[in-house]
């Protein structure tokens, strides 16, 4: 028999009301009535009815989740922060992937604000803001993070990646390397951010730039480490060879990594080598892989307080930008020797 909350509320004496407030952990509940009905809760397993609360809240409980790709860590560690805040407010995370494509990305939000969630959280692929103008006008929360978009008056969530870009640089600089190569990313923020940042960090310090040095990946979420291991091949074929290189993500510099060692030089004394995303497996690596921490929990952390916020907000809140400082991650992979 489908145990009801009217079934708890009659067990213990207690209005439905009550019980609702339990159930949706309100402040105003004494702590005895709230282990009462926690352990009747347990006891009978019961389950509260989303689709009910649905209908008489007029929300769904869900807020959706469109990332780049599910296969790489730093947006599987963003949609992990996500689920831990939301899930102690009562909804739950729906996720989705773009796989770097911008019409599947605008088929994605279609079909997530078709199953009525509260809010979206997008690291968007593309550069057409005329659904986000869509979204704007209907009041339709949502939050960008990692990518933000210019002419769209959005929440954003990320990281300074022009600081990012400088902070690897300089760093492969204090560490005597001279011709430093980028592996970057697409013509977005995080792309251009950090390709800023590297030629910045090249003036500063006197240090000649050239295009010969850079490589340009247009995917960079998808299948990135072979992408990476291809664009060092080219770098590779410079004459003289890059004496380090800064990748836009860590997937990147581990492709770059196996062809580094494939070609039988060494890291770093040869090459150093850095990427963006410190992932959980870079000390793992065959050389621990140094890198700028992209504060990948933080800004699912503060999407979701972002997002509970707009939902929760009876009229639609000003717009809010939340940039993170990244933060440098020495590793073997760029502790050589400093030039004399």
């Amino acid at each position: 028999m489908t145990i009801r909350m009217k079934d708890i509320a009659r067990d213990l004496g207690l209005s439905q009301a009550t019980v609702s407030k339990v159930l949706r952990d309100h402040p105003d509940i004494g702590e005895s009535t709230r282990r009462r009905v926690l352990e009747r809760v347990k006891e009978l397993d019961y389950q509260p009815n989303s689709l009910a609360r649905s209908l008489v809240t007029g929300r769904s409980f869900l807020i959706g989740l469109i990332a780049p790709s599910l296969l790489h860590p730093f947006f599987a560690e963003i949609a992990i922060a996500l689920s831990d805040v939301i899930r102690d407010r009562g909804y739950s995370l729906i996720v989705s992937s773009s796989e770097e494509d911008a019409e599947r990305e605008k088929e994605e939000i279609s079909r997530l604000l078709g199953r009525h969630m509260d809010a979206l959280i997008i690291a968007s692929v593309g550069s057409d803001i005329q659904q986000f103008e869509r979204m704007n006008s209907k009041a339709q929360p949502y939050v960008l993070i990692d990518r933000d978009l210019d002419g769209v008056d959005a929440n954003f969530v990320g990281i300074n990646d022009k600081r990012a870009g400088y902070l690897a640089t300089e760093h492969l600089v204090s560490m005597g390397c001279r011709r430093i190569a980028h592996i970057r990313g697409q013509d977005n923020s995080p792309g251009n951010g950090r390709f800023e940042g590297y030629k910045e960090a090249l003036r500063d310090n006197n240090l000649f730039f050239s295009n010969d040095y850079v490589v340009r990946r247009n995917y960079v979420d998808i299948e990135t480490t072979r992408r990476g291991a291809e664009a060092m091949r080219l770098l590779l074929e410079r004459n003289p060879k890059p004496d380090g290189v800064f990748c836009f993500n860590d997937p990147l510099a581990i492709g770059a990594m196996s062809t580094i060692l494939e070609s039988g030089l060494r890291i770093p004394e040869d090459i150093a080598l850095i990427g963006c995303g410190n992932l959980p497996n870079n000390d793992w690596l065959r050389v621990p892989l140094s890198s700028i921490d992209q504060r990948s929990q933080m800004v699912g952390q503060h999407a979701a307080e972002l997002a509970l916020n707009l939902i929760e907000s009876k009229q639609m809140p000003h717009t809010q930008t939340t940039v993170l400082e990244p933060t440098l991650v020495i590793r073997s992979s760029t502790q050589k020797k400093r030039n004399k």
